[in-house]
């Protein structure tokens, strides 16, 4: 009899979480590895914060509290959501959670039933389908081409809703490709989910202030007031505040959703950590230059990477309005061979062979549901994404 349970052979270990191990177990071997495969700013978290919660730790701020998170911490929330995104919440429709991923996590185990359908625009984050899966339900896969800069058309959302549609998920802006909607392209999908009333909506928003040239990238609840009622808006703190250790994400919701998800939690992790959440209402209420600070520099280097990249033989490479990936397609370099002599037959043998050529670590488009393609996190120091680039060109050029 087998120790695990079947629900588990459904799903696979997070890849990007697996090439980064890899990657850190390279580099304690001794070998020069630059590691651009994990979505995570390589800032340091602003004093303000840490200090909060060196506060909290000072002030006895270490019990148990509420499991949807602290009360001032869900007003922070709420003043957040009004502030950056235009949409009313009370605390009662807020949940913390230990990361977005949890409240993810706790969303899907708390609606759906064996057989719900979960439509998902791929490339997607890695977890998405998983998450699905694990709660009974079944992905349900719509390809976005780069033709149409990695963004769900209207008309292929129309068609992937079927009756047993529980949700629609979307992340704006995208985790793997950068893709972001404005509110003006929102709107015609939120056209297809007024006339199918029994979808629900959840929608990512968790690098909504990492965007670059101006844009603006909408919210579905903001852009369209009458989904509210069954609309799930997905946030933390992990990306614009540098905090992805301290664990902290949260939604905004209907009340009988929170409620559902509120009840999971109490069974599973309870309350989130108290002192990250002392943190967390520094960082949502407490001086914001930060934020621009730093999407400044992921503009800078956004901008070195896609020009670095596009000059790589075989590799293209669009430039994405928000959060801190590209997704370069390697079409050009498909069936080719490396200088070490490996066949570069798909996405994951380019990872790889990069990873064991060259010291670069990336994560396969596969991973993303999406393949002929890689992403590159440009979260890193200047100095290593320069590198890091010119590593990717030698292997590059050297394919025959």
């Amino acid at each position: 009899m087998s120790l695990t349970a079947e629900r588990l052979d459904r799903i696979q270990p997070s890849l990007t979480i697996a090439i980064s191990t890899v990657a850190r177990r390279m580099i304690a071997e001794g070998k020069n590895v630059i590691s651009l495969s994990q979505g995570e700013p390589d800032f340091d978290t602003p004093q303000n914060i840490k200090d909060a919660a060196i506060r909290a730790l000072r002030n006895g701020e270490t019990k148990y509290t509420d499991v949807s998170g602290t009360r001032a911490l869900r007003q922070a929330v709420a003043e957040k959501f009004r502030r950056d995104s235009g949409i009313e919440y009370a605390p009662e429709e807020i949940i913390v959670s230990t990361g977005a991923k949890q409240v993810l996590f706790n969303a899907m185990v708390a609606t759906l039933n064996a057989g719900d359908e979960v439509i998902i625009p791929s490339p997607c984050w890695v977890s998405y389908p998983d998450i699905v899966t694990l709660a009974d339900g079944k992905p349900v896969l719509v390809p976005c081409g780069q033709n149409a800069g990695f963004k769900l058309r209207p008309e292929d959302l129309e068609a992937a809703i079927t009756p047993k549609t529980r949700w629609f998920m979307l992340n704006n802006p995208s985790n793997p490709t950068g893709a972001a909607y404005s509110a003006a392209e929102l709107k015609a999908i939120t056209d297809v989910l007024l006339r199918h009333p029994h979808v629900w909506v959840l929608t990512d928003d968790i690098y909504d202030s990492l965007v670059y040239d101006g844009f603006k990238a909408g919210t579905i609840v903001a852009v369209e007031p009458r989904l509210k009622d069954r609309t799930l808006t997905v946030h933390g703190v992990s990306k614009a505040y540098a905090m992805t250790g301290w664990r902290i994400g949260f939604a905004g919701g209907p009340v009988a959703l929170i409620k559902a998800m509120d009840k999971l939690q109490s069974q599973s992790t309870s309350n989130p950590n108290s002192i990250a959440q002392a943190a967390a209402i520094e960082a949502l209420t407490g001086p914001q230059e930060s934020v621009e600070a730093m999407r400044l520099v992921f503009e800078e280097r956004r901008d070195l990477v896609v020009k670095m990249l596009n000059e790589a033989p075989g590799m293209t490479c669009g430039t994405p309005d928000g959060a801190f990936y590209v997704y370069p397609s390697i079409a050009g370099c498909i069936g080719k061979t490396s200088k070490g002599g490996t066949p570069i037959k798909d996405d994951e043998a380019f990872a790889l062979t990069l990873l064991a050529e060259e010291g670069v670590a990336t994560v396969h488009g596969a991973a993303f549901c999406f393949p002929g393609y890689i992403r590159i996190s440009y979260a890193n120091a200047t100095g290593e994404l320069r590198e890091a680039c010119t590593r990717i060109q030698r292997f590059c050029r050297e394919l025959h």
